[in-house]
């Protein structure tokens, strides 16, 4: 089994240390998304678009399906990955708030399946979790998802079977909702969205065992950037023109810090779920797993150059910058035309009222980690129970929860709630603003964040869980039971291992 120089130096510190406790398909009513073609050599074009079945403007009704297929990372390298309809990432899903989707889903990898909706505040029976909302999809079967879409931004999907294996091989995609009441335009706009793939010398997919329970505890990434599915691509544009980037973190550990370029900056104007309450000027943008932004970007550099976006390391935990460079993510060719001057970018703002504290219900919630005394493996735990014995949080329609979620692991945490928005508070309670709608969050290392939910009558087991997917399978998952007043709580998952996480079959 190959292991990486760096998940051997990851291995050497822990050693050390002492743990005891996007592209486009069937678009109702909106233009395709504008992607400028840069160089002949590898730039982000927009693959061939997938047939909408349904008539109907507010209806899109797609054929998905999972499945083994040769794509191409980089120029000339192609391997074998698992796939959304033969391509990584899968198809861009795009529609406006109130359309329906219909999904009609086939799986044809040879294990199983199924697709859950990140951040999509669907019916907990189109969640995509086996045991509390569906049986998994067995190799050869079908399942058909059928929703409403609530909720402008981008959100993404993936599988909810052994997720970190799945995800790593190459299944995911991205799920853009638009809102028709918008009252700014921005022409050029672009999807992207941001991996990793482990793939051995060989050009075979890393085993996702790779590095045993010392791999797990750190969150194994992947040695092969990818945006859009591609390693190292071209982007063209044209100074002075401002673009809007709508990107999600799709990898299963790696944190992404993107530069933005000499004496450039974002615009954040939204987080995982829409606009936020007012934009922000940053120099830098930070997603964890699971996370998406929306920002303005506006190139200043000579028409005529060229230069790099950089995916800069990120302290995420032990060992995850000692003895490691950035890398560099994508090229940025300026195109050699004449400049244009820039315009100031539009004030974009959204209503967000805070989530009233009044009444509501303290939830304390403690992230750890143990080492067996007897093989010396790892395991994570919640509230100190490893994950067969994690007692599930009980939440009633209407209830208002404050969760303050300790973190006292030596890695970071991205928690996400499925189903649901929150709302971060600050240490001293108070809301943090700009004010956002999110589902994804990172726990720092050695730290604690609080976060504010309030759930409607959308009973079921809603699960939580790190989306460092290898830190979720050994140990950092559990379940919100939700139900109505009077109502019975639903019934816990129970397929393969707790929560449908199957750990076998990689």
């Amino acid at each position: 089994m190959r292991t990486s120089a760096h998940a051997h130096s990851v291995v050497a510190l822990l050693a050390c240390l002492d743990i005891t406790g996007a592209i486009i398909i069937g678009v109702k009513a909106q233009q395709p998304t504008s992607q400028t073609t840069g160089s002949a050599d590898w730039d982000l074009t927009v693959p061939e678009t997938v047939p909408d079945l349904n008539p109907d403007p507010r209806i899109l009704e797609i054929n998905l399906t999972a499945v083994v297929a040769q794509v191409e990372v980089s120029p000339g390298r192609r391997i074998e990955a698992w796939t959304f309809n033969g391509t990584i990432p899968g198809p861009l899903i795009r529609l406006s708030v109130g359309d329906r989707l219909i999904v009609h889903f086939t799986n044809q990898l040879p294990s199983p399946t199924t697709v859950h909706w990140h951040g999509l505040r669907v019916p907990i029976q189109m969640d995509g979790v086996p045991g509390a909302s569906q049986a998994a999809v067995e190799t050869g079967g079908t399942f058909t998802y059928d929703f409403i879409v609530p909720d402008a931004g981008l959100y993404w999907y993936h599988p909810h079977v052994m997720s970190a294996a799945q995800v790593g091989f190459g299944l995911y995609g991205a799920f853009l909702v638009d809102d028709r009441s918008e009252t700014f335009k921005v022409p050029d706009e672009r999807v992207f969205v941001l991996s990793d793939i482990d793939i051995t010398e060989q050009g075979k997919l890393e085993d996702p065992q790779t590095g045993g329970s010392t791999g797990m505890a750190f969150g194994r990434e992947g040695n092969t950037l990818l945006v859009n599915g591609r390693n190292h691509p071209r982007l063209t544009v044209r100074s002075g023109v401002t673009q809007r980037w709508r990107v999600v973190n799709a990898a299963k550990s790696r944190f992404f810090d993107l530069e933005p370029g000499d004496g450039m900056s974002f615009t954040k104007i939204g987080d995982d779920s829409g606009l936020q309450e007012y934009s922000q000027q940053l120099d830098s943008l930070v997603l964890a797993p699971g996370e998406r932004a929306d920002v303005l970007y506006t190139p200043t550099a000579k028409p005529g150059t060229e230069y790099a976006i950089h995916a800069r390391l990120f302290n995420r935990g032990y060992g995850s910058v000692e003895a490691r460079l950035g890398e560099e993510l994508l090229d940025v060719l300026v195109a050699d035309t004449p400049a244009v001057t820039p315009v100031p970018h539009p004030k974009v703002t959204r209503a967000i009222e805070p989530i009233a504290q009044a009444g509501a219900t303290p939830v304390a919630i403690e992230f750890g980690i143990e080492q067996s005394p007897f093989d010396k493996t790892f395991n994570y735990t919640i509230n100190g129970k490893p994950l067969d014995r994690i007692p599930p949080l009980k939440a009633t329609a209407g209830e208002t929860q404050i969760w303050t979620v300790t973190n006292t692991t030596a890695w970071s945490h991205p928690i996400h709630l499925h189903g649901f928005f929150f709302q971060v508070l600050n240490k001293d309670g108070t809301p943090r603003r700009p004010l956002q709608w999110k589902d994804t969050v990172s726990v720092p290392f050695k730290d604690r964040l609080t976060l504010i939910v309030r759930f409607d009558d959308r009973s079921g087991s809603w699960m939580y869980h790190c989306h460092i997917l290898d830190h979720a399978e050994g140990g950092l998952m559990s379940v919100v039971r939700l139900s109505r007043p009077g109502e019975a709580p639903p019934p816990l998952p129970s397929e393969h291992t707790p929560h449908g996480h199957s750990t076998s079959g990689r």
